[in-house]
């Protein structure tokens, strides 16, 4: 729309253009070029800004989700590698172990009293006597003895045995284990179970312990105070049979197998050495 001042100077006019072209035979033309409208605008707006005035949204770059570690297979291979350890570590202990004297082994027991260093006539081989002994350790760990031995085949006997027979045993490698008359039935059983039916091994009540278990081998003692200690174990292990003055082939069977804190002979064809 074209628009004129009343009077005056003749001044140009001002335009205001519409953007829409003059219609046809109106006789009035703008004196303004319409602006063009950009492809894919409208009125007037920028190209790609039609509507609310946005453009056109910008590709969205994906945003990666860290899922952080999977600790499930580190747990394993952690695992394993703990357990391969143990064994490799297990097994060279065991070597080590097994390449150690037994005299070594049974150093290495707290407590143990190796009367072979303290008393070393007691580790000598014992002399046969008839009749009663004095002994000087109690329980006896060795010295003089009767001519029979204890049975000694995984014994259990449920009354005091002579102390003659039961040296003789030990003589033979033989671990005697002693326990105070009172000590609880449980206990009592529990170590049964370390001695029934295992060669070499026998046990019986002992009166007048000063602890209420004692264990015996020839020359090596050890007492504790119950039937749990892990040291009994390690004493059957590391003596039985091997404290044998003897050899490893000593009898433990046809010997004594009557209780009573006499000793007795039995007839002459079943004598040991």
């Amino acid at each position: 729309m074209s628009v004129s001042t009343p009077a005056g100077d003749q001044r140009r006019p001002s335009v205001v253009s519409t953007g829409k072209k003059a219609p046809a035979g109106s006789g009035k033309t703008s004196t303004a070029p319409a602006r063009k409208t950009p492809a894919g605008g409208k009125g007037g707006t920028p190209a790609g800004k039609g509507g609310g005035g946005k453009g056109p949204r910008k590709p969205i770059t994906p945003v990666k989700v860290s899922q952080g570690r999977s600790w499930g297979p580190i747990a394993l291979f952690v695992a394993v590698g703990v357990l391969a350890v143990g064994i490799v570590g297990y097994g060279a202990y065991a070597a080590f172990q097994g390449s150690r004297s037994w005299e070594d082994r049974a150093a290495d027991i707290s407590g143990i009293v190796n009367y072979r260093e303290k008393q070393p006539e007691l580790a000598e081989g014992g002399q046969h006597v008839q009749g009663k002994v004095q002994y000087t350790v109690s329980p006896p760990v060795g010295g003089q003895h009767n001519n029979d031995w204890q049975n000694c085949m995984g014994d259990v006997y449920d009354a005091p045995i002579a102390s003659e027979h039961a040296v003789h045993s030990l003589e033979h490698g033989a671990v005697w284990i002693t326990y105070r008359p009172d000590l609880p039935k449980d206990q009592v059983e529990q170590l049964a179970a370390k001695v029934r039916g295992k060669e070499k091994l026998l046990m019986s009540p002992y009166e007048g312990l000063d602890k209420p278990i004692s264990l015996q081998a020839w020359g090596y003692q050890l007492k504790v105070d119950n039937a749990g200690d892990g040291r009994i174990d390690d004493f059957i292990k590391a003596l039985r049979v091997n404290a044998s003055v003897e050899g490893p082939t000593a009898l433990c069977a046809q010997g004594i197998t009557a209780t009573g804190t006499e000793p007795r002979n039995l007839p002459q064809q079943q004598q040991g050495g």
